[in-house]
């Protein structure tokens, strides 16, 4: 294996994650410090080094111009190629849509999903594909995969109507041949297998599995998600606990708790912040108190206590008490 393919879809309209959305794609929504699309890059980095990657952002026509900027600038090096979907068919569609760049080996990620998982020898795997999944309480959200007593998948089902099967797949996918995957997309196109008029990743593969194809089942280490506001924040927090927390020294004029992220160029005076805060950017926070909250660039914040929000560019707010998720650009006095 010399190179990898690397696709990401990320052309949703992510309105469970309105109203900020609105203004900026998903994937550039802040979290601990950087954006949802930075922590989905690292997934990556457990790769073996001599595996050339290739990486594909399947985007919807108005993001193209935000995500290509925001890639140019963070990621020079990497080698990425865009595709664009222009109507919203679903995952497989959403895949299909890059099909002049999948072929040969290829991974596939959802631009909400983080997880954690070594794939230092994915060269080594002499399979036609592998399913990443994590046990959970409620699958029912998700898809989940049946599985034999190898490990072998004899069949995904998305959104299943109990829990009696809880091994949910996560999002993340191995392919030994990206071709064989659009082919079998093709073949879920010509039989209809969509469900609410959205083709859907499972049912692509599921063609796949009735020819034959061997599938195996892996357990992540660990599987966060970004694709709520309360997930976000839980997400925060999360990876706010395993890194190197913002110095209390660092602003002498307030009380910090860790774990925090605060940028340099924020100027805090007079307030609280913490535990499980991330600030960014040219923010400006005074006589406030911040808890469980994410704070986008360049926000200004005077007189608030605030809990469990997302704030977020450039917002001006003045004189609450309450939980909010606030859009860019937002005024509250």
């Amino acid at each position: 294996m010399e190179t990898i393919k690397i696709a990401i879809p990320m052309a949703g309209y992510g309105t469970r994650l309105r109203p900020h959305t609105w203004s900026k794609p998903k994937p550039l929504v802040p979290i601990a410090g950087k954006t949802v699309l930075d922590y989905v890059l690292e997934q990556f980095k457990t790769l073996p080094q001599s595996i050339k990657k290739e990486f594909i952002f399947i985007v919807g026509p108005n993001q193209l111009d935000q995500i290509r900027c925001y890639a140019d600038e963070a990621y020079p090096d990497l080698t990425i190629h865009f595709a664009v979907q222009d109507v919203m068919r679903g995952q497989s569609d959403a895949l299909y849509s890059g099909r002049e760049y999948l072929d040969g080996p290829m991974l596939m990620t959802f631009s909400d999903t983080l997880i954690k998982a070594d794939l230092s020898s994915i060269n080594e795997v002499d399979l036609d594909g592998i399913a990443w999944v994590k046990a959970v309480p409620d699958p029912r959200r998700f898809g989940v995969a049946v599985i034999d007593g190898k490990q072998k998948v004899k069949q995904l089902i998305e959104k299943p109507d109990d829990v009696s099967n809880n091994l949910a797949v996560v999002g993340f996918y191995y392919f030994k041949d990206g071709k064989h995957l659009m082919q079998a997309i093709e073949r879920q196109v010509e039989l209809k297998k969509q469900m609410k008029n959205e083709y859907f990743l499972a049912d692509a593969i599921n063609v796949m599995l009735n020819d034959g194809a061997d599938f195996e089942v892996r357990e992540v280490d660990a599987w966060m998600d970004a694709g709520t506001v309360d997930a976000v924040l839980e997400t925060n927090n999360l990876l706010l606990s395993e890194k190197p927390s913002t110095p209390p020294e660092r602003f002498p004029c307030a009380r910090i708790i860790p774990p925090v992220y605060i940028a340099d160029s924020a100027v805090i005076n007079d307030a609280v912040i913490g535990p499980y805060v991330s600030i960014g950017e040219n923010c400006v926070i005074e006589r406030s108190v911040i808890q469980d909250t994410i704070v986008s660039n360049g926000t200004e914040i005077k007189d608030v206590v605030c809990r469990h929000s997302l704030i977020g560019e450039h917002v001006v707010w003045h004189g609450q008490a309450l939980a909010a998720n606030l859009g860019d650009s937002v005024w509250m006095k």
